[in-house]
């Protein structure tokens, strides 16, 4: 079973993360567990003040060290892994989410106000991450995120490989557009390769679609498809 504990100061935050979804079918199959940190309760003072102005002047405030740091070693042991959620880490991807969902105990420590104390990030935290160029007001949104992206892919919790590796950004390229009924819709027609029942015809029409999108949408996951075919087509050619 994968653990995940999230130390926040709005626990709140993640009152109904269990309770829907991939995230709620995980916990309620014994494939993922959630512990929720509050770590107020490290703050050692009568006023539970966590926070404190930023040596250099710079506007806001930061999480105080010794908060986290005892909130930390209330439940790390020597096979937890430790990520921060931050605008300034490595951007989440599916590879990524692939990765953590091999962590047997994942440890997400959900920054607010100005961020943390750089000692815990350079000292303490082994993933620095972010799920995009943009900030937000706390770490919690994005530890969500990243709890959903993961958990997709903890053996057990989807039912279908298939849907897993024809996701967008699986194998680089997006996925490709998909219909349901009815055939015609408004005057709109399902494309007539993926009702003609001929598997080569579906594939061939999916992966053409997959890469005409992701031209469109995504130029440079597209270039980064391309230099991945042409690397492939030289190994491919070393080979024989």
């Amino acid at each position: 079973m994968n653990k995940v504990t999230l130390l926040t100061l709005f626990p709140e935050s993640f009152e109904f993360l269990g309770t829907y979804g991939v995230i709620g079918r995980a916990i309620e199959n014994k494939k993922l567990e959630l512990e929720i940190v509050d770590m107020r309760d490290f703050a050692n003072n009568k006023h539970n003040h966590v926070d404190d102005t930023v040596y250099g002047g710079a506007a806001g405030m930061l999480i105080r060290p010794q908060v986290i740091y005892d909130a930390l070693l209330s439940v790390k042991t020597a096979k937890s892994k430790v990520a921060f959620m931050s605008a300034t880490g490595k951007v989440l991807d599916q590879k990524l989410a692939i990765d953590f969902a091999s962590i047997e105990h994942l440890i997400i420590i959900c920054g607010h106000y100005e961020g943390i104390d750089a000692r815990i990030t350079n000292h303490y935290v082994d993933y620095e991450i972010s799920i995009g160029d943009y900030v937000l007001t706390g770490g919690e949104i994005p530890a969500m995120v990243l709890i959903d992206s993961m958990a997709r892919f903890i053996d057990g919790v989807v039912g279908k490989e298939e849907s897993l590796t024809t996701d967008s950004h699986y194998n680089i390229l997006l996925q490709q557009d998909e219909y349901t009924k009815p055939r015609v819709f408004n005057g709109y027609h399902v494309p007539q390769e993926l009702v003609s029942g001929d598997h080569k015809k579906i594939a061939a029409w999916n992966k053409k679609n997959a890469i005409e999108k992701t031209k469109r949408v995504r130029p440079d996951l597209y270039e980064k498809y391309l230099r991945e075919e042409s690397k492939d087509g030289i190994n491919q050619k070393n080979r024989k």
